[in-house]
């Protein structure tokens, strides 16, 4: 009997749904609703000594202090002056069967699209960058591409648990 060989496509790991959108500089990326807390506004970051770069510092967010992380010094983009339209998203993450809640700051919310399981490809391999696990998908709307990212991978992967919990 012989065995066919078929090539599958490969899946994203992705999944249709409501993805929360957001701007750094130029670029647009997406997280999935289901990890989003809350949106706030700016407020004063209290530095903490020693923390990693991507760390800015802590809010106190209703009585609990959240660490809050710049995406923009995670993905090596320069910084810039916040404006108006920046804000930090609370996310609740869970890495190696922790809780937490993180805060990340980014210069614009966009929108929450409802994307389909046809508007999502998987990943584009370009190497092995540490970047490339946190990619989940590519969303495509229209005209418009939007990096869908991985709250938990993301954060866990360029912050340790040991970290985050020094920053708190």
């Amino acid at each position: 009997m012989a065995i066919e060989a078929t090539t599958m496509a490969p899946r994203s790991k992705a999944e249709a749904g409501l993805y929360l959108s957001f701007r750094l500089a130029a670029e647009e990326y997406g997280i999935s609703i289901l990890s989003v807390r809350e949106i706030i506004g700016l407020q004063p970051i209290t530095a903490v000594p020693q923390a990693p770069a991507a760390v800015l510092g802590v809010i106190n967010l209703r009585g609990k202090v959240i660490p809050v992380v710049s995406l923009r010094t995670m993905f090596g983009l320069p910084d810039v002056e916040a404006t108006a339209q920046s804000c930090i998203i609370v996310l609740d993450i869970t890495h190696l069967g922790l809780a937490r809640q993180v805060g990340v700051l980014v210069d614009e919310v966009a929108e929450v699209a409802n994307l389909e399981a046809r508007e999502i490809e998987p990943a584009p391999d370009l190497g092995a960058g540490a970047g490339q696990r946190y990619v989940k998908g590519v969303g495509l709307l229209g005209k418009r591409v939007m990096m869908l990212l991985d709250a938990g991978d993301m954060l866990s992967d360029q912050i340790s648990v040991d970290a985050l919990s020094a920053a708190m």
